[in-house]
């Protein structure tokens, strides 16, 4: 029961904090509740396409096409195809971390992966072109002319600051069969 709990610690505690405030504000507490369903129903439907795209792009993408578009040899060719594949993204940036790990475990580059999920998060194509039509196309385009370089300058500290063999031993060996961690047996 206590490594369950432990598992669950997170969405155990957004409970007693929804049980808690239950109890001084009922109202507020509804509301509280209704926004987490909401978001939970949002994750469900989304979460389900992103894992058979990702397992999708595990199984037909072969790790030597990671490697050369987007790995350490790709230089600003592979800068400039991760963002194409963050622009061209759907969906919230939630879903681009399983992507970002999936295209990790292929062999590309951080800075890559970092300009992938910059890019997911700040450029997309109907976002671009609703912000033109709201709030003017000078406006956009001004915005899309610091952010890109933001993203690029991101990617490039990214790979300085935390370079590859530091994240490889947090992500990689999650997905390696053989080295999994065993929980030690709940008592």
């Amino acid at each position: 029961m206590n490594a369950l709990l432990r598992k669950y610690r997170f969405a155990t505690g957004i409970l007693a904090l929804n049980l808690l405030l239950w109890a001084f504000s009922p109202a507020l507490a509804r509301n509280s509740a209704r926004n987490t369903a909401s978001f939970l129903s949002e994750v469900i439907g989304i979460v389900p396409p992103v894992m058979l795209l990702m397992g999708l792009l595990e199984v037909w993408v072969p790790r030597a096409l990671i490697e050369a578009h987007l790995g350490p040899g790709s230089g600003p060719r592979g800068a400039a195809l991760a963002m194409l594949l963050g622009t061209a993204a759907a969906g919230p940036i939630y879903a681009a971390f399983p992507m970002a790990l999936s295209l990790r475990n292929k062999g590309a580059r951080q800075a890559n992966i970092a300009i992938f999920l910059g890019t997911w998060a700040t450029i997309k194509i109907p976002m671009l072109l609703m912000e033109s039509s709201f709030i003017g196309t000078r406006f956009a385009l001004l915005r899309l002319a610091f952010t890109v370089p933001g993203i690029l300058l991101v990617g490039w500290l990214m790979e300085r600051i935390a370079p590859l063999p530091q994240v490889a031993g947090l992500v990689a060996p999650a997905h390696r069969p053989e080295e999994r961690r065993q929980e030690p047996p709940a008592f």
